[in-house]
């Protein structure tokens, strides 16, 4: 495909993303990382509650966090990140507050309805490598038990008829203490090595 016309139905694919209302529960609008043509993808949980008013996903502590990482690995700025990687999420609306305290999970039909976005983003963007941030994003393309099977590793997937290595990422929040602690620290750097190492990564 031409990148002009790619191009253009990315935007128009973003623009129509941005006005979804199909689950109720969830507030919107829905936030988008743009129409970024590239191929990496980036999948995160969730929007918080900063991100609908930002109009961008990562726009508050765990976005520091994250790019902090990405920056302490390659030398790359926060923006250098968004222009250069598609910012996907398995939900794309915030989810709100649980009774219990922080955000609510999306349910298994918000997570299949927002489905349709991350596959067309796959078939228009045929990624060589996707990055899962976080346990619920990593599960729409592996299962697991626990975070040390997966995060320091590059698995091979098939998904919507396209086939592209995975690099798992813990979630970066604040609450989560994964990232800062042994083991979970080695393999947060060992992956973070595999991402700015592989093929597609520019360099």
């Amino acid at each position: 495909m031409k990148a002009d016309k790619l191009q253009h139905l990315l935007e128009a694919h973003v623009t129509e993303l941005r006005l979804c209302t199909t689950c109720p529960k969830m507030h919107r609008p829905a936030v988008s990382g743009g129409a970024i043509v590239s191929r990496i993808i980036s999948v995160g949980q969730a929007p918080g509650v900063k991100e609908p008013v930002a109009g961008r996903p990562f726009a508050w502590t765990a976005g520091k966090t994250l790019f902090r990482w990405f920056t302490e690995a390659c030398g790359w700025t926060e923006e250098q990140f968004r222009s250069r990687v598609y910012m996907a999420a398995v939900a794309r609306c915030f989810p709100g507050k649980a009774t219990t305290g922080g955000d609510r999970v999306p349910d298994e039909g918000e997570i299949a309805a927002c489905g349709r976005w991350l596959e067309t983003e796959i078939t228009l963007l045929r990624p060589e490598l996707v990055i899962p941030i976080g346990k619920l994003a990593i599960t729409q393309f592996i299962q697991f038990e626990k975070l040390t099977e997966v995060i320091g590793g590059k698995f091979q997937v098939t998904k919507y008829g396209h086939t592209f290595d995975i690099i798992p990422l813990p979630h970066p929040s604040g609450a989560s203490t994964w990232h800062r602690m042994e083991p979970g620290k080695t393999l947060l750097a060992k992956a973070l090595k595999q991402i700015v190492q592989h093929p597609a990564w520019p360099k």
